[in-house]
């Protein structure tokens, strides 16, 4: 940190608020546990979108428990949960809602909004991409506004308000590649791995036995709201938030800071709303940590999930079958060399 650089003070109560933050987070952990084996990183990924207040991407294929998760998490943040079945014959009224005409007792007709499955706190859209870039376009406005216009009339979401979206990476008959504008959207891309072989085993035994799991509530969402907001007034320092910077711009070829894989095989890097959930994602990280300044650890911590997707291979890319998880890897790598001469680590 530079000498000149005011450190804004830190709130009276902080530490009781971020030890509170811990033990809410705990207690959903413990809540999630009672029926998801494993899978901690995946766990930790999708709770740490949504005290972000962003929406999140489950990319796996069929059988892992994705479904299952955001279930299971709405059961135990108690939150109004619906569930969006995508299919290619799926509509955008479908989701969004319409105007449908109804009958007042003296004969007279009217239009009357009847809301869609997009009104509810978390949203489970199950192989969203199924569903036509049309149908997949409805959840633009909800996802970034938090808001649907039906017949130019604005219909406000209740808060808080999540997608939680999956996807199957291995089939692609009858599936359609989720629009760059759609991908951006999405807070996080979490890739779920195949169980263990000790988990596969718990799995087994708490599915094929007698027990079953009672999840209870957690939490309710006034008190995901005020871990959000909490987050939010967590520090970043300036050479941390210039890091950060730097990785977002260095997944751009033309970027000074690019290091050579990302020149020759990528055609687009990350926008904006990259650094934004780099910031976000790593401040919710410092908190889970015990601290109240986000570190360079949080944000490498939380960089892969954010950029995955924000980083468009081009051709020579995907024929070399370049993953964009490596190429992340690089940039950071490469922006912490550059950097370490300047913040010594």
């Amino acid at each position: 940190m530079s000498i000149t650089e005011a450190v804004p003070p830190l709130p009276a109560d902080i530490a009781a608020r971020a030890q509170e933050f811990k033990e809410r987070y705990g207690r959903l952990r413990q809540e999630i546990a009672k029926v998801i084996v494993g899978q901690d990183e995946v766990v930790e990924a999708v709770l740490v979108a949504i005290m972000a207040g962003g929406h999140a991407l489950l990319e796996g294929v069929p059988g892992l428990g994705k479904t299952l998760l955001v279930r299971t998490i709405s059961q135990a943040l108690n939150l109004e949960f619906n569930r969006i079945q995508f299919t290619p014959d799926l509509m955008p009224a479908d989701i969004t809602g319409t105007n449908v005409v109804i009958e007042e007792p003296g004969g007279a007709r009217m239009f009357q909004f009847q809301s869609g499955p997009i009104f509810a706190n978390i949203i489970l859209a199950d192989e969203i991409n199924r569903a036509t870039p049309k149908t997949q376009s409805a959840l633009l406005e909800a996802m970034q506004e938090h808001s649907v216009t039906v017949a130019g009339k604005l219909h406000r979401l209740d808060e808080p308000f999540f997608v939680l979206a999956t996807q199957n990476p291995l089939e692609q008959e009858g599936t359609y590649p989720l629009p760059e504008a759609q991908l951006d959207r999405f807070m996080f891309k979490v890739l779920v791995p195949f169980p263990t072989l000790s988990d596969l085993s718990s799995i087994v035994d708490r599915t094929t036995g007698t027990h079953a799991a009672d999840v209870q509530p957690a939490l309710d969402g006034a008190q995901v709201m005020a871990m959000q907001r909490l987050a939010r007034e967590i520090f970043v320092e300036s050479l941390v938030k210039e890091y950060a910077l730097k990785i977002i711009l260095a997944t751009h070829a033309d970027s000074e800071y690019a290091p050579d894989t990302v020149r020759r095989f990528v055609r687009y890097g990350s926008s904006p709303r990259g650094a934004q959930a780099l910031i976000l994602a790593a401040k919710i990280h410092a908190l889970l940590q015990g601290r109240y300044n986000i570190a360079f650890d949080d944000v490498d911590r939380v960089a892969p999930f954010a950029l995955r997707h924000r980083i468009i291979l081009n051709f020579e890319g995907e024929a070399e079958g370049v993953t964009t998880d490596s190429l992340v890897g690089d940039v950071r790598t490469r922006v912490r060399e550059a950097s370490r001469p300047q913040v010594g680590v």
